[in-house]
């Protein structure tokens, strides 16, 4: 995975929209995340968040030439697929023009007339996704859940040679703010002999990353671990939301289904891959006599490079605190460097059967834990499948989710040297089930 820096990661570079020049903003003018907005009675189009406005990029890009312009012009789609599809030299050419043209120092015209306040819009998904894959890619969350079933032998024996995935609904994913029902379905608990049908009592947020692919492949031609960044248009905060007590009784033989695919949140903003160039760190470092990746996942720059250091953290409000205008409890921080499979593995591994990729492709990691309690990315771990429930500021206590539970996920990278970059938020309330 090579790392490329260029001037738009340079740290000294300043923007002359204020709000993103301020030290705790998540979208300071190194970062230029895209997303899909909608000003009110107007059509969607692509924009970049910078601050607290966003710039719509078509209009923007009056000003640009050559591959800069012509990406600029795929902007005007709904969606962020048509950019995609131009490949990742348009989508350098075209982050460097706006990060010239959003800068104090050069600051074009068209591209201060395409400015609109993030607070006058509303923020939709950011591409239409074909196939959602969702991988599993934290050891010490695959350890912890397992052991709360197999206490013997938590991890299954193929865990430390393939990185594990299931395939999930691409159609129930929503973008962050849009509430869902509790899902139905089948729960057996241990103590009754016959399964029912009703709203699950177990709902769980599940903490990841996500991906994009932008650039395709061919059915039939395997991704090569070293070619898998090529493919990777950028990042976003996932909330694969889990029905514990439906997922128990349903995943085995086939993996989840009807406990996953009632909703997916992402975030509204994609943080390209270029952004994060100055955030990779090594790959986790596997414990002594753990395999070593089979060949076709193993790479040397993988290794050295692959791994990407990003803090996530999930708050927590109930229905009661935010009537009475409490802030959320933040009840975990944890980081993507403890990801046992790198994302060009898990990329790689999906393609080594043959399986294409479609532009807008969405995986995830997976649950993101760490190897303390405070890491943990999951109601299942925090609370040990709700024994031991987390007590709220009011009091109130919280084994699982209940009706009325905001979630929110935030992520950021700070790193000594460089421009710290965030994600914004990834938000739901959970209301009663139908």
């Amino acid at each position: 995975m090579t790392i490329t820096l260029n001037e738009t990661h340079d740290p000294a570079r300043r923007s002359f929209v204020d709000s993103a020049n301020l030290p705790d903003s998540d979208f300071p003018i190194q970062n230029l995340p895209f997303g899909v907005f909608r000003p009110p009675g107007q059509q969607p189009r692509v924009g970049v968040a910078i601050g607290d406005h966003i710039v719509d990029v078509a209009e923007a890009g009056a000003g640009f030439g050559g591959l800069a312009a012509e990406a600029a012009r795929a902007c005007r789609a709904p969606y962020l697929n048509y950019l995609m599809s131009l490949g990742p030299q348009a989508w350098s050419e075209l982050r460097l023009a706006l990060s010239r043209g959003l800068s104090a120092e050069y600051g074009g015209a068209s591209v201060r007339s395409a400015l609109v306040p993030m607070a006058d819009v509303e923020l939709l998904l950011p591409a239409a996704i074909p196939n959602f894959t969702d991988f599993f890619a934290s050891v010490f969350h695959a350890t912890n859940a397992g052991r709360m079933f197999r206490p013997d032998s938590p991890l299954m024996p193929n865990y430390k040679y393939v990185p594990v995935a299931y395939h999930s609904r691409a159609s129930s994913i929503r973008p962050s703010g849009a509430a869902f029902k509790r899902p139905c379905g089948q729960r057996k608990p241990p103590n009754e002999t016959v399964p029912n049908y009703g709203p699950s009592r177990n709902l769980d947020f599940e903490l990841e990353l996500g991906f994009y692919v932008g650039a395709p492949s061919e059915l039939g031609r395997p991704v090569p671990i070293g070619k898998a960044a090529e493919h990777i248009f950028g990042f976003c905060l996932l909330n694969d939301w889990s029905a514990r007590d439906v997922q128990a009784w349903e995943y085995q033989p086939l993996g989840p289904f009807l406990a996953k695919s009632f909703a997916t949140t992402v975030s509204p903003w994609v943080v390209t891959a270029e952004a994060l160039a100055p955030f990779h760190t090594a790959a986790f470092a596997r414990p002594e006599g753990d395999p070593a990746p089979l060949p076709y996942l193993d790479d040397a720059d993988d290794r050295a490079h692959g791994g990407l250091d990003i803090s996530l953290e999930v708050y927590m409000a109930t229905e009661s605190m935010r009537r009475a205008g409490s802030a959320p409890l933040r009840v975990t921080q944890t980081s993507t460097a403890w990801l046992y499979w790198t994302v060009a593995q898990m990329l790689a591994h999906h393609t080594s059967n043959g399986c294409n990729l479609a532009v807008g492709d969405l995986m995830g990691t997976g649950t993101i834990s760490g190897p303390e309690k405070a890491n943990l990315g999951s109601l299942l771990e925090l609370t040990l499948r709700g024994t031991e429930p987390l007590v709220m500021p009011n009091g109130e206590k919280r084994g699982f989710i209940e009706d009325g539970d905001e979630i929110i996920f935030r992520g950021f990278c700070a790193k000594p040297g460089f421009a710290r970059l965030g994600f914004g938020e990834c938000r739901a309330v959970v209301l009663p089930a139908a």
